[in-house]
């Protein structure tokens, strides 16, 4: 539903994209690789702060239609 500019993810609070991620990061740690995680969204959606946890996971980068932003650790 909404993003923040630096990485944070205000979804349904179902958890679902954090489970998965977490899925992915086992199977690629265990290759010793990392997928990114990217974003999809319109600019109408990027707000200065969403609210989120400590469990909460962030995105690596978002592109919207005025272009891309790279989230830094």
């Amino acid at each position: 539903m909404a993003f923040d500019r630096k990485g944070g993810r205000l979804g349904y609070g179902g958890g679902y994209y954090d489970r998965l991620r977490e899925r992915l990061n086992l199977q690629e740690s265990a290759r010793g690789k990392r997928s990114l995680w990217i974003g999809l969204a319109y600019e109408i959606q990027l707000m200065d702060k969403v609210p989120t946890e400590s469990h909460d996971l962030r995105l690596d980068g978002l592109i919207t239609e005025n272009g891309c932003i790279k989230f830094e650790e």
